[in-house]
């Protein structure tokens, strides 16, 4: 039995990940004390219901962050693969918490075409469109992570962000000069749906990892097919292929092998994997199929 891994993220890329989340939150938590001074100042509920909002963005930050860091932990003797799945958690929780602002966004919005206001002038355009630049710019910090799934949900918060800011500066200005006051409210809705529809695949994708399912990018059956073309390979059972955090994914699979294993076997089959797959934790079992033997994992469960 062979063991192998390695991890998805250059260590040298770690400090950049690490700035672009710092940088994130300490703008973000700027923006929102603003936010809510600008709404203070003008008596704007609008805008004090959208910094305590944006709240939730340094909190996706938080988490992503967090888990991000984790991650890195060494493996203990109770913890044999680290902290590794806390980023599946937090991929999870941010998809969740998206939904939740999805969801408070449509209702906000569902009470104000029933009740049209008009906006609350100019203080407000000019407080979305810092808004724009903010959430924009922070999205753009982890634009390049996006493989994975965990920093991918601090982009679609940021994303979602800009974009709710940008329906608010394109509606308000739409609305000044019309003055359709259900324009707003309207571009809320349409906002909150395309929201959810981004929201969704990440929530799906992280479910997934949570319930060890083969990732979405892996080929189940081009691994199987690669395994049992294997010189030697007469047979396989017990494969299984999950995800060990969001960017590693791990691998266990009984080779049957009369001729047995041997180190160059290991080693090319485990380098190969890593290298059409992208799977970096390896474990293979090669049984030699001796006659009499039977391995209890035979009718296991698995690919």
């Amino acid at each position: 039995m062979s063991h192998s891994h390695s991890h998805s993220h250059d260590p040298a890329e770690m400090p950049a990940l690490d700035r672009a989340f710092a940088i994130g939150v300490v703008l973000n938590t700027v923006f929102v004390a603003a936010e809510a001074t600008a709404g203070w100042w003008s008596n704007s509920l609008a805008l004090l219901a959208d910094a305590g909002h944006n709240l939730s963005d340094i909190l996706a930050l938080l988490l992503a962050w967090g888990a991000s860091v984790l991650t890195r932990r060494a493996p203990t003797l109770r913890r044999t693969y680290g902290w590794r799945r806390s980023s599946i958690l937090a991929a999870l929780a941010n998809a969740l918490l998206l939904l939740v602002a999805v969801g408070a966004i449509a209702w906000e919005a569902v009470e104000r075409v029933q009740d049209p206001q008009p906006t609350a002038g100019t203080i407000v355009l000019l407080v979305a469109g810092v808004g724009i630049f903010i959430n924009t710019a922070t999205a753009l910090l982890f634009i390049k992570g996006r493989h994975d799934v965990n920093v991918r949900g601090a982009f679609l918060h940021m994303a979602a962000d800009a974009a709710v800011s940008a329906g608010v500066v394109v509606a308000a200005l739409i609305q000044l000069s019309t003055g359709w006051l259900w324009l707003d409210p309207a571009a809320s809705l349409l906002i909150a749906v395309v929201i959810a529809i981004s929201t969704w695949g990440l929530l799906r994708e992280s479910l997934d990892y949570a319930l060890d399912a083969v990732p979405g990018h892996i080929d189940p059956d081009a691994v199987r097919a690669y395994l049992e073309s294997l010189p030697g390979v007469t047979a396989l059972h017990d494969l299984h292929i999950w995800g060990m955090s969001t960017t590693e994914i791990a691998l266990t699979v009984h080779l049957v092998r009369p001729e047995g294993g041997n180190d160059a076997f290991i080693a090319s089959a485990m380098d190969q994997l890593l290298h059409r797959f992208g799977i970096h934790h390896v474990t293979l079992q090669v049984e030699r199929g001796i006659e009499g033997f039977v391995c209890t994992q035979t009718h296991a469960d698995g690919l």
